[in-house]
């Protein structure tokens, strides 16, 4: 009985040196309070969109992604998306099931729509966590008033605007 209580011991203990848990960048001043958009209307998140901008750090030269948006099951989306997380190209697909107004639940994570504009041409999604924000754009050129709101309210939910990249 000690000999495997020993041998658990150790395995568990090689488990944690085998996976480290990963690095992860805070784009967003720890407690700070954060807001999701109440008046969110999701059905309106379905389309294509292009990866505008982002919260990256310095010197990090991840290109740009983009991502689809589909109906799900129950009310529920779909993405497939490769985008620009925190400096890294990351693949993303999976149900994007509603938390609470303006909240999904993606790939494990919390995103929170904080703000999309009057016509749903452009979104600012954020993570409470503040591991990284991102910004979604329909047209091939995020406008220089867009931008500078996706800013604004990333900087009004506790989020470094010098950490905020324009693609």
């Amino acid at each position: 009985m000690h000999k495997l209580t020993g041998f658990v011991l150790m395995l568990g203990l090689s488990a944690c040196v085998a996976s480290p848990p990963a690095p992860t960048a805070a784009f967003r001043m720890a407690g700070a309070p954060i807001w999701s958009n109440a008046q969110l209307e999701t059905a309106r998140l379905v389309g294509r969109w292009r990866e505008a901008a982002g919260f990256a750090p310095q010197g990090a030269t991840c290109r740009p992604g983009g991502a689809e948006i589909t109906p799900g099951p129950g009310g529920a989306l779909r993405i497939a998306a490769r985008l620009c997380l925190a400096g890294v190209s990351e693949p993303v697909s999976g149900i994007m099931q509603p938390t609470g107004p303006g909240r999904f639940r993606v790939a494990g994570q919390e995103w929170w729509v904080i703000w999309a504009d009057t016509d749903y041409r452009t979104l600012a999604i954020a993570t409470p966590s503040g591991r990284f924000g991102f910004v979604l754009d329909r047209s091939a050129g995020l406008s220089a008033d867009r931008a500078r709101a996706a800013r604004e309210v990333f900087e009004f939910n506790g989020y470094a605007p010098a950490a905020f990249v324009r693609y």
